[in-house]
């Protein structure tokens, strides 16, 4: 009989319905019964394209023996971390600092009063390598609740207290300047791979955030050293595992330092962030491997993230069946030599195993290579040759059992997406993409913003869920509807994105510092109110919202949103000197608060020359205005064109340049600063 987590719509817990395991949705309702019961509270957190949270799925909660210890001694909570990331990062944070490592999923044992006393990550059937059991485990912590409960509260009581006694260095409230962002990117450059890109070792993550600032700021600057690591970075991701060489997109990290073999999952926010700088540094450079992966990359999305509704789920799986049937990590993507054959024929499949780099030893596991370009394009066959095999290979690869798919929409990676398409479509004169991008948006207002303009989390299957959006959320959606502003010249883009903007002034600053935090002030309350301004997998929530600010504030003249924008990045100018890697987006906000950043209205129309030279300018955070005279967005206030041509309005804090007609003359304003 399903479980309580039957009703949810979360396609994660959805997963556990059917287990034996009595699981509850996170809900004051599963911390009564515990209270009522008188013991703890079971609490494991993951999300739906996680490798090892389906390996424990298996081996632990689908077994009727440890399911009948777990519902005999605890009342076990289930939380999708996608759904809930303050409740993932309350809690990940009182795991890092007892264990020093985290992860998913993540096992946490709780007081009824949702206290942490004992913490751990994935746990095997049997013991292993020195790590216990999990059935050993839940014994341990049985016991000690009988037996020593006082002894356990009390623990719980003190970590709960060494958590809420923590303080963020802020820095003050003034923004970064020159000195602090050359000290980033020398440290930056300290933690440089030279041999294989990107930034420390393995596993190695995507870097997108600071490929960000290195692009913006060799706008600002004229840095070489700040493209070069941004350039070769790009390339050898492009080049490597980590990315599909034949249906476009990226996985989500790599588990080697040279990009090789990556962990097979596709995360919505990888691609979104990538699609966008590739997008940046074919803008920067004119790169053709930048130009491609973009577009790729923003295919892939729409193919296979799009929903029947018009937003773009969350992601796919690592994992799908083999050609025996079981369930493994990157079966629908790795090759070998034979399976080449078998479906080019000797010739080509000679051709396809050296573009590729399938080898017979393979690059993977059981003999299998996961596809590279380990050379340069046009170095091994002729470029209609290559395309015919890729071709072929991409349409047996489809005949193949694909990897699940994460259909909730998550709001902010939503606005990362629409902000990705809107720009890339627009560069590169994809009409789909723009469209897309709006489609995404509309979706985001029609299901996921109430008559307040409060944001939704997530939904799914055109269903609102039950959980408040996040600040990550605001900031997000708000950034996606600022570029669509930028590129449809429609102005309710930038009202939508003014009414979330004020949200994050009143539900999520901190008044008297310009903290931001991560709930709302009237969220549900937690064993501490989360607040991290660095980087993860995208950007913070922080630094997001800063930089949603910064430009809104450069369309409106808004006093308010400009301040919160500034005093937000104090926080980027005490971490990023010891950790930039970890500041990125926060750089890049910051590079464009130091441009200004300009304000750009064009009088004329969408898409026009001189439109199209504004959005391909490299002005780090430019905001972009289009329209008729005195049309519907700000800036486009008291301009009018001159002898009746397209004219352009540069300015800087609403101080501008000579207006001009001349594309060129455009296309210069907005260059380097140098």
């Amino acid at each position: 009989m399903p479980n309580r987590l039957a009703h949810e719509t979360s396609p994660y817990l959805l997963q556990h319905a059917d287990n034996p395991v009595d699981w509850w949705p996170w809900a004051p309702e599963a911390f009564e019964e515990a209270r009522r019961r008188g013991v703890p509270v079971l609490l494991s957190v993951g999300y739906a394209s996680c490798h090892w949270c389906h390996v424990m799925a298996h081996e632990s909660f689908e077994d009727g023996a440890t399911a009948a210890l777990m519902n005999e001694n605890f009342v076990n909570v289930k939380v999708d971390r996608e759904e809930r990331p303050d409740v993932d990062a309350v809690y990940m944070e009182a795991v890092q600092a007892a264990t020093g490592q985290g992860g998913w999923p993540m096992t946490v044992f709780l007081t009824p009063d949702a206290e942490p006393f004992y913490f751990g990550t994935y746990f095997p059937p049997g013991p292993r390598h020195g790590m216990p059991s999990f059935p050993q485990v839940l014994d341990g912590v049985r016991r000690a609740w009988q037996d020593r409960r006082e002894e356990v509260t009390e623990v719980a009581s003190k970590i709960v207290k060494d958590l809420a006694e923590r303080q963020l260095a802020l820095g003050d409230d003034r923004r970064p300047d020159e000195e602090d962002l050359a000290k980033a990117l020398l440290g930056l450059t300290r933690d440089y791979d030279e041999r294989c890109g990107g930034f420390g070792g393995a596993p190695k993550f995507p870097p997108s955030m600071v490929i960000e600032f290195l692009l913006r700021h060799y706008a600002r600057t004229g840095a070489e050293g700040a493209l070069q690591m941004a350039a070769d970075t790009c390339e050898r991701m492009a080049r490597g595992g980590i990315y599909d060489q034949l249906g476009g997109g990226f996985a989500r990290y790599s588990v080697d330092r040279e990009w090789v073999v990556p962990h097979f999952e596709k995360m919505l926010y990888d691609n979104a962030l990538l699609c966008r700088a590739y997008a940046h540094l074919w803008r920067a450079t004119g790169s053709e491997l930048a130009r491609r992966v973009a577009l790729e990359t923003a295919d892939f999305m729409v193919r296979e993230l799009r929903t029947n509704e018009g937003g773009f789920a969350s992601a796919l799986d690592a994992d799908s069946a083999d050609a025996t049937g079981r369930h493994v990590e990157g079966a629908y993507y790795v090759w070998t030599p034979e399976q080449l054959r078998e479906v080019l024929g000797d010739a080509d499949a000679e051709l396809a195993a050296a573009y590729f780099g399938v080898t017979d030893e393979g690059t993977f596991e059981e003999g299998a290579s996961v596809l590279q370009l380990p050379q340069r394009d046009g170095a091994v066959a002729d470029a209609d040759r290559v395309a015919s095999v890729r071709e072929r290979l991409l349409a047996a690869r489809a005949l193949r059992p694909a990897p699940g798919r994460d259909d909730k929409v998550v709001a902010a990676w939503n606005g990362l997406a629409v902000a990705a398409l809107a720009e890339t479509g627009a560069y590169f004169d994809r009409p789909d993409l723009v469209a897309a991008a709006v489609g995404a948006g509309d979706l985001l207002v029609r299901l996921h913003m109430d008559d307040r303009a409060r944001l939704a989390r997530t939904s799914k299957d055109g269903r609102a869920g039950a959980n408040a959006g996040v600040l990550e959320d605001y900031a997000d959606v708000a950034e996606g509807f600022l570029a669509l502003a930028a590129v449809t010249g429609e102005g309710v883009w930038l009202d939508f994105a003014g009414l979330l903007l004020d949200h994050v002034l009143v539900q999520f600053t901190d008044e008297e510092t310009g903290a931001l935090y991560d709930t709302a002030a009237d969220a549900e309350p937690l064993i501490r109110r989360p607040q991290d301004p660095t980087d993860n997998a995208a950007p913070s929530g922080w630094t997001a919202a800063a930089g949603a600010l910064l430009t809104y504030a450069a369309h409106t003249g808004a006093a308010p949103h400009r301040r919160a924008a500034e005093r937000a990045l104090g926080v980027v100018k005490a971490l990023a000197p010891r950790v930039p890697r970890f500041i990125g987006h926060g750089l890049a906000v910051a590079e464009a608060a130091l441009d200004g950043p300009r304000e750009v209205a064009v009088v004329g129309a969408v898409d026009g020359p001189m439109h199209r030279v504004a959005l391909l300018g490299t002005a780090p955070g430019a905001a972009v205005a289009v329209g008729p005279a005195d049309g519907e967005l700000p800036l486009l206030g008291d301009r009018s064109p001159l002898t009746d041509r397209e004219t352009a309005y540069v300015c800087r804090d609403f101080v501008c340049d000579r207006p001009t007609t001349d594309p060129a003359e455009l296309a210069a304003a907005l260059g380097a600063l140098r």
